[in-house]
């Protein structure tokens, strides 16, 4: 039976853990403080490890083959470079990897030295709406565009703003929006070229970078795409897919909508089994077996998010 580890006790690590107990995996969960770990135990029925990963180590435990970062995003980084520390080699990383850009560098030049692999846990590429949309455009024969937004509700955050760290909240586009635009690269196609602008500097002060975004470029395979958010202003995140034959809409992002060639009505679609994503958090359990099975072709690893985060990221972002 694999062995895996669990570092954090947040509702993340939470939703993490209900999928590896439904798989019937030997799982440790290691938190810091005791509120936390108690709350963790109220809702999984697992007691965690209090006082640390370091202190975990430091007690003579060893590194077990599968561990799962899934602390706040201002210790990702951290925390990720004391499990390279001790010899960790299959890790799974939440998303984005990093609070800081320029967090990435050394953790990706890290798990080289160490010959560690650590793929980033953009649990949306696992949807089961993203799975059947994959089958479309394969049969379709390909992307020829795609657009999507990564509109933030502000009103929501700016009530919540006391519960979250100021790194959250300042890197709120890297830790947030980039769920979906990761989502969007991945069935569309990384960028070869991109334009971007940003408005809004010091108009939201709990993201004091940007609140405006708009920007368009073609993917390495050729399709055009474009995007736009507006964080003061109403929207939500959506995602649109187009092929010859169909239009692919995701809005939600768990649901696939389809228009096809000819119609202008918009249908659900059909032939898809949601009951994984509407037992668990949507796409973890895939997510965690593919992981877990060494199916790594839908991931993306730290060197890949590197230059993606280096290269367009905080340019969409306004980071730079």
């Amino acid at each position: 039976m694999k062995k895996v580890w669990i570092i954090g006790t947040g509702l993340m690590a939470v939703d993490h853990a209900k999928v590896l107990l439904g798989m019937n995996i030997d799982l440790l969960v290691i938190g810091r403080g005791e509120k936390r770990a108690n709350q963790f135990e109220e809702l999984t029925g697992i007691k965690p490890v209090t006082g640390g990963i370091e202190n975990y180590f430091k007690s003579g435990a060893k590194a077990p083959e599968y561990v799962i970062n899934a602390v706040g995003i201002d210790q990702l980084s951290n925390v990720t470079l004391t499990l390279l520390e001790n010899d960790c080699k299959n890790i799974l990383l939440e998303k984005p990897g990093v609070a800081y850009y320029q967090e990435i560098d050394l953790l990706s030049e890290k798990a080289k030295e160490k010959k560690a692999q650590i793929l980033l846990a953009y649990n949306r590429r696992f949807y089961q709406s993203v799975q059947k949309a994959i089958e479309i455009i394969k049969e379709d024969g390909g992307v020829r565009s795609y657009n999507f937004e990564f509109t933030e509700w502000s009103h929501q955050i700016q009530a919540i703003r006391d519960q979250k760290t100021e790194a959250e909240l300042q890197n709120w586009f890297l830790g947030n929006s980039t769920h979906v635009i990761d989502l969007a690269f991945f069935l569309g196609g990384e960028p070869k070229d991109l334009s971007c602008f940003v408005t809004g500097k010091n108009e939201i002060d709990w993201h004091r970078n940007s609140s405006n975004f708009s920007g368009a470029g073609i993917s390495k395979s050729g399709a055009l795409f474009s995007y736009h958010a507006d964080w003061r202003t109403p929207g939500r995140f959506s995602v649109e897919i187009l092929t010859l034959k169909h239009r692919l809409i995701f809005r939600p992002l768990e649901k696939l909508q389809i228009q096809n060639l000819g119609s202008v009505a918009i249908n659900m679609a059909e032939g898809i089994d949601y009951s994984l994503d509407e037992k668990y958090k949507p796409g973890l359990f895939l997510q965690t077996k593919n992981w877990l099975s060494g199916n790594i072709d839908s991931f993306i690893d730290i060197h890949k998010q590197k230059e993606l985060l280096n290269s367009f990221y905080v340019r969409i972002g306004g980071y730079t």
